[in-house]
């Protein structure tokens, strides 16, 4: 039904799909597993990049209207709730929990903005506990930015060589048909070689410009990372400074 004969000989796509029909099952087996490794690559790389390009624009966002606040809880207690960035889920549940180591009194000051809400205050024990909730978060939200990184790590790693398994696997296989049949001729061995080295072409097609991409994601990572370690030091030295301050 299909043949080298659909392609022109001279490209390499016609090698390739010419190399796979000849191979044998494992080869063809590697080379499916292959394209479909493939596939769920670009599948990771588009979401991903889609999912990191909106976290470090919204980050931004976060950050301007943050510092634009008149205390650490300014822009918690006035703004509209919505879908939080990371930066903000750390924001949030940071002051949530602070919020609520506050006396019920004071908590209706603070929460009212009232003028006696300057006496707020938090022991040095309190305020661990909110640097707790706070790490913690971190933590959950660092964990899910890296979410797919590993699967498409993966993919780069195995693909070279599950094509290399291919390949051996096909030369070895050529050896003893040659081996079996007494003859040494360059025209016997040759296809067989040939179709051995598809998994290989095939897997490096697969990890090259997986393996760029992934470096690509992989700054996009660490600049968010290190944006939200760097707003959780400041996040919690502004809390220190504004509760803790007023107990001593």
């Amino acid at each position: 039904m299909f043949g080298t004969d659909l392609l022109p000989a001279g490209l390499p796509l016609a090698s390739l799909f010419g190399g796979f029909m000849e191979a044998n099952l494992m080869g063809k087996g590697i080379v499916l597993i292959q394209l479909a490794s493939s596939i769920v690559a670009a599948a990771i790389i588009i979401g991903k990049n889609q999912e990191l390009s909106c976290v470090l624009r919204n980050s931004k966002r976060f950050l301007r209207e943050f510092l634009a606040g008149r205390d650490v809880l300014d822009y918690y207690l006035l703004r509209k709730k919505g879908s939080p960035t990371s930066l903000e889920l750390i924001y949030d549940r940071t002051c949530e929990r602070m919020v609520k180591l506050l006396d019920p009194d004071m908590r209706r000051s603070v929460i009212g903005r009232q003028s006696d809400a300057v006496n707020a205050a938090l022991s040095g024990r309190e305020i661990e506990l909110v640097r707790s909730t706070c790490e913690h978060t971190l933590e959950e939200e660092e964990l899910r930015i890296e979410n797919g990184m590993g699967l498409l790590a993966t993919i780069v790693t195995a693909s070279p060589m599950l094509g290399l398994l291919g390949t051996v696997w096909g030369v070895l296989d050529a050896f003893a048909d040659m081996g079996s049949k007494g003859t040494v001729l360059l025209s016997v061995i040759a296809p067989a070689i040939s179709s051995a080295l598809v998994t290989t072409v095939v897997g490096l097609l697969v990890a090259i410009p997986s393996a760029i991409f992934y470096n690509n994601l992989a700054v996009k990572v660490r600049q968010l990372t290190t944006d939200m370690d760097g707003f959780s030091d400041e996040l919690m030295g502004r809390i220190a400074c504004e509760f803790q301050g007023r107990n001593d």
